[in-house]
């Protein structure tokens, strides 16, 4: 227990857990104590306490919704940093939350699926809607790594793939539907009002059960912070305690997302608060984690009321990004440790294989190129189109296909360079922030100006992405661009964009139906000009992507090691760095926010035998310009002629193979 009390301070930093948890307090008291006093006069407390049986319309609103909401934001809150604490010690890595399992996608899939289609179902409630789609989602993730014995990597890639999928189908349903999932939008953000105290009395004793359950295994998670080697050679049951352990986690995420919503960024950032803070071991994270998550969400909600009544159906888990994203960059310059190269290692390849599978998915792009300019629906059905009519359409047609491929190839390489540049799974090009800057930019452009053209969408996402760039490497710069320090700073700032968005779907403007159809990744806007330039710049990147292989194979084996064979590692890093953000740049400004083909393209061809660097940038480009080319077809046809954005079917596209690679191999 002295242990997890204890503060171990960074000398240098000056802030210690113990300080920001005083500042979050301070904050949070003072502006539940000026809305209280705003809202409520002294003569409303005195009714309050004077009699309980008898009170007014002012202490019935005191009691049974000012009250519960700020006893509700706590518990919630803490639960959410338990869980998130939890979850990356379990799975050894920064960036894992309560949403990293697929838990939250599940549940918003599920309620989003039950408004349109059975409304039936919403009189039971939708805490036991979300309830069950959560359970769905987190027993698909433990059924894809139970081989494994649910190793960290495998868990992190299932719940990736779980969530990517119940988000697309979310998003697409969303996009033909917008009108009649506006509450679910609300949902979908976290909204902690409150109408008595049953959500309290349905939080706390699960809150409470859960940590005493994480209490028990303390020793176990201390030592699940070594590797699987080293943890089994004392004697831990891995499997096990994994399966505890993160069952604890997903089962109290799932009960505060049945109760209040997806409250998105609590516990990924109180864990994170904890952590750069000066808690530095798991035992110290576990106890500060749920203190920073409740005081985190409190302060946010009650910032949220002191607003006032016009802002009061604001999601506070919109404001929670806004407030807790700055926070973690001011402490992120006072981060001292790295990640671990935990995809460092090449195992050792029959270098002929691989080159056959580069060969094998570059015949099959090219197989399919001619039936993809072909063959398409037309007002009559499926049409093959012969030679003398597709020179009629294919001015419409190869800018698509031309930029698809080339969005996919971009963000394939950049993916690699990111995954192997950090040693994270989990790292994918749009968390560096750059996307996130993009979409910021148009959304400034589309609430400033009254018609905005394309070429002004492309000049205000192009700024937003230089003036994100620029902020993440000034953050990075005195560390020697540190891995985790630009990945944390990349969710940081992709928080404060969620944050803005979510905000502006859940008033209802009707603007943010073109930010929603521009996220989610289409090509129906591409020019013979836009598809050019992309082309040009994909094999740019392939022809480049041999040169900086010294500098790949070696900086996953650690910084020290790499200066010791004399690599500036600060200049490798900011050069792999800035590639990445500008082959991620590209492609958002061409087509919009594109997630699954950078962070899963080197994960399948990992997975088909490919390991060295020069064959995984080669293959993952091609793997994506794969996925890229066959979901910008399908999107143009399946629902002709209405278009399915190529960036959502991309995740169905690369999706059930990379699924059927992780069945298919034991280790």
């Amino acid at each position: 227990m002295t242990e997890a009390l204890a503060l171990d301070r960074d000398a240098s930093s000056g802030v210690s857990p113990r300080h920001l948890a005083f500042l979050l307090a301070l904050f949070g008291g003072s502006a539940t104590a000026w809305h209280l006093h705003a809202e409520f006069p002294v003569s409303v407390w005195r009714e309050l306490f004077a009699n309980s049986g008898a009170h007014d319309a002012h202490a019935a609103v005191l009691w049974y919704a000012a009250l519960p909401r700020i006893a509700v934001s706590l518990i919630a809150g803490a639960s959410l940093g338990l869980a998130g604490a939890v979850m990356q010690t379990v799975l050894r890595n920064p960036l894992a939350e309560p949403t990293t399992l697929g838990m939250s996608a599940g549940a918003a899939l599920a309620l989003t699926a039950a408004t349109l289609w059975v409304p039936g179902l919403l009189a039971i409630g939708r805490e036991f809607i979300a309830a069950t789609g959560s359970a769905g989602a987190a027993l698909v993730v433990f059924g894809l790594s139970w081989r494994q014995s649910l190793s960290p990597l495998r868990l992190v890639i299932a719940g990736l793939i779980v969530s990517l999928y119940c988000g697309a189908l979310a998003a697409i349903l969303t996009l033909f539907h917008y009108d009649h999932l506006q509450s679910v939008f609300v949902w979908g953000t976290g909204s902690l009002l409150q109408n008595d105290w049953s959500t309290t009395r349905y939080l706390l004793p699960r809150f409470v059960m859960a940590l005493f359950v994480i209490a028990l295994l303390l020793r176990p998670l201390s030592v699940m912070a070594l590797e699987d080697e080293s943890a089994r050679s004392l004697g831990l049951s891995l499997r096990s305690i994994r399966l505890v352990s993160l069952g604890t986690a997903i089962a109290l995420s799932a009960v505060v997302v049945s109760a209040v919503g997806v409250v998105g960024f609590v516990g990924l950032a109180a864990s994170a608060l904890a952590k750069l803070s000066g808690a530095r071991t798991s035992r110290q994270r576990l106890f500060w984690a749920p203190l920073l998550g409740a005081l985190l969400l409190w302060s946010a909600d009650q910032f949220v009321e002191l607003l006032g009544r016009g802002f009061s159906e604001i999601p506070t888990g919109s404001v929670t990004a806004l407030m807790g994203a700055p926070l973690m960059l001011w402490l992120l310059p006072r981060l001292k440790q790295a990640i671990p190269p935990s995809m460092a290692a090449d195992a050792a390849q029959r270098v002929p294989l691989e080159w056959l599978v580069l060969g094998c998915l570059l015949t099959l792009l090219l197989l399919l190129a001619w039936p993809m300019f072909a063959v398409g629906q037309s007002p009559e059905g499926w049409h093959f189109t012969q030679w003398t009519e597709l020179q009629n359409v294919l001015s419409w047609r190869w800018p698509r296909f031309v930029a698809a491929v080339s969005a996919g190839a971009m963000l394939g390489i950049a993916g690699t360079l990111l995954q192997r540049l950090t040693g994270n799974p989990m790292a994918s090009p749009e968390i560096l922030g750059v996307s996130s800057g993009a979409a910021l930019g148009v959304i400034v452009i589309v609430f400033a100006v009254a018609a905005p053209g394309r070429p002004m969408q492309i000049c205000a996402a192009a700024i937003g992405a230089a003036l994100t760039l620029a902020a993440t490497f000034a953050l990075a710069r005195k560390s020697a661009f540190s891995p985790e320090r630009m990945l944390l700073a990349g969710v940081a700032l992709g928080s404060i964009f969620t944050g803005l968005v979510s905000f502006l779907i859940t008033i209802g403007d009707p603007r943010t139906q073109l930010l929603l159809s521009w996220m989610a990744g289409s090509t129906s806007h591409v020019t013979s000009d836009d598809a050019t330039i992309a082309a040009f710049i994909a094999l740019t990147a392939m022809a480049l992507a041999p040169l900086p292989t010294r500098w790949l194979a070696i900086l996953t084996t650690g910084a020290a090691n790499a200066r010791a064979v004399g690599v500036d590692v600060a200049k490798a890093r900011s050069i792999l760095f800035a590639l990445t953000a500008i082959l991620t740049a590209v492609p958002t400004l061409l087509v919009g926010p594109l997630t699954f083909v950078g962070l899963m393209a080197p994960h399948i061809l990992r997975m088909a035998g490919v390991q060295r660097p020069i064959p995984l940038c080669l293959g993952a480009a091609i793997v994506g310009a794969l996925i890229m080319a066959v979901a910008d077809w399908l999107g143009r046809n399946l629902l002709f002629p209405y278009q399915i954005p190529a960036g959502l079917l991309a995740t169905f596209v690369g999706g059930p193979y990379f699924l059927w690679l992780m069945r298919s191999r034991a280790t």
